[in-house]
């Protein structure tokens, strides 16, 4: 499928750009990396033990280690493709060029879903902590997810710059309190807790270190995926970061590195402190772990603030999502329409009023599967990109390079179509219902928004110029 395919609204005047733009060179590579940690962060923190009641401790370990190794190999490639394609649409912009307006709607939809999706998954585990922690005399969540989208939506308003410095400053809080709890939690690690789930005997493959056996390691995938979720999204900010060229790939990378150190720290220290049995059915886990001393009222407060720094990331990430695809005329052209600090207003409070909704729901469990499927499906979109444009482009300008190149994003793909397959195994339903979402999506465009692209907007621009340049060869 490529431009011609599609009908497109030809060139948009001057006017219609202007009012579409976002800030540019807001953010260096520090920002950058403290974005693509922030946007995670809140995995370490809470939702990844539930993997522990589905593939036991050893189960998820070796899920750890696979999703880890897809995502320093996804993380690779993505770098690649933001040096060589910055713009906001981030995966949509690098499928867009190699898979044409069907693929990178599809890339977009997919990416869409994870940014949308998973900040109502947050919001129901800051709920969460709030009631532990009696704050303000709150009982029922539902004030509490109001609050969190209605602040943190206002200050995105306020302008990037601003967001993105105060979403480092809590996230620098949040990696704080990460340090206490392994400190905390050394004195309390014991081996034997780690297995401490009784072996499933009619599992096949079933021990003390695998108690649900072979198929609990596939099972506790989605999991895994939650140690990392989201920070694909560094990218989305390559308009408004400063030489996005050589600062997105950098600050991937590093947040990347960063998550593997704390993501295995918090998985061994607190299943060793707290037991894999008790741990994996924890709502609080960390805290938990640390018993009630006063470390573990430290780190209560603190968590707090480490899913406030992913709620407020992801909300970022799905605001310029959002922005892009409506900017080529993918979604309503309304929708990319920036204030005066240069913030898409409707792009920020459309999708946050769709994700309140689900958040009402209460199910956590349920809205990160919903999450993980949208995300592992743009990972498979992604990488095949990566492989197209290493083959069909060999000499478009990459000032960085994949270590390994197609190799290394080709057992990424691997990993990521394992993963989409996981997330009906885990929930059928949830998995059901975001692909059912993406379906109305694809329609929507099939019969209305692909006749409606806007030629000259950055992602379309990209496609027109990879084309010309095809033509001349």
């Amino acid at each position: 499928m490529t431009i011609e395919d599609v009908k497109v609204t030809g060139t948009a005047g001057a006017d219609y750009l202007a009012k579409r733009t976002l800030r540019s060179g807001t953010a260096g590579w520090v920002l950058l990396a403290g974005l693509g940690i922030s946007y995670v962060i809140s995995g370490d923190y809470s939702g990844w033990n539930f993997g522990i009641a589905e593939g036991g401790f050893g189960g998820l370990l070796i899920a750890f280690v696979v999703i880890a190794a897809m995502y320093l190999a996804m993380v690779l490639g993505m770098a690649e493709l933001s040096s060589a394609l910055p713009a906001a649409g981030g995966g949509y912009t690098f499928a867009r060029r190699a898979l044409g307006p069907w693929g990178g709607f599809a890339t977009g939809t997919a990416v869409l879903l994870e940014y949308a999706i998973a900040p109502a998954a947050i919001a129901t585990f800051i709920g969460a902590y709030v009631e532990s922690l009696n704050l303000f005399g709150i009982t029922d969540g539902w004030w509490v997810y109001l609050a969190v989208y209605a602040l943190f939506i206002g200050v995105h308003l306020t302008g990037a710059g601003e967001a993105l410095k105060a979403m480092f400053v809590i996230t620098a809080i949040a990696l704080a309190g990460l340090v206490v709890f392994a400190v905390s939690a050394w004195g309390l690690f014991e081996t034997g807790n780690l297995t401490d789930i009784p072996a499933d005997p009619d599992a096949v493959g079933s021990s003390a270190l695998l108690p649900f056996g072979y198929f609990g390691i596939w099972a506790a995938i989605p999991f895994a995926i939650w140690f990392f979720l989201a920070v694909e999204g560094v990218p989305l900010a390559a308009e408004e970061a400063r030489e996005p060229e050589k600062n997105v790939p950098k600050g991937i990378i590093i947040s990347m590195l960063v998550l593997l150190v704390t993501g295995a720290a918090v998985l061994f220290l607190a299943t060793g402190a707290l037991g894999a049995q008790a741990i994996s059915v924890s709502g609080n886990p960390l805290v938990e772990a640390l018993g009630d001393g006063s470390a573990a009222k430290m780190v209560n407060y603190i968590g707090l603030a480490g899913l406030v720094a992913s709620f407020f990331s992801i909300v970022y990430a799905y605001s310029r999502q959002t922005f892009a695809l409506s900017r080529a005329g993918y979604l309503p052209t309304r929708l990319s329409v920036t204030n005066a600090r240069k913030a898409p207003v409707l792009a920020l409070i459309v999708p946050g009023v769709v994700g309140f909704a689900l958040s009402l729901t209460g199910k956590g469990a349920m809205l990160l599967n919903m999450a993980v499927f949208g995300a592992a499906l743009s990972y498979v979109l992604m990488m095949v990109s990566h492989i197209v444009l290493r083959v069909r482009e060999p000499h478009m300008p990459r000032p960085y390079r994949t270590p390994g190149g197609v190799v290394t994003t080709a057992f990424a793909l691997v990993i990521a179509c394992a993963a989409v397959i996981a997330t009906f195994l885990v929930d059928p339903v949830a998995a059901g219902w975001a692909l059912a979402a993406f379906c109305a999506f694809m329609a929507y465009f099939g019969l209305y928004s692909r006749h409606r692209l806007v030629a000259n907007s950055p992602d379309e621009e990209f496609a027109v110029l990879a084309r010309a340049a095809g033509d001349l060869e």
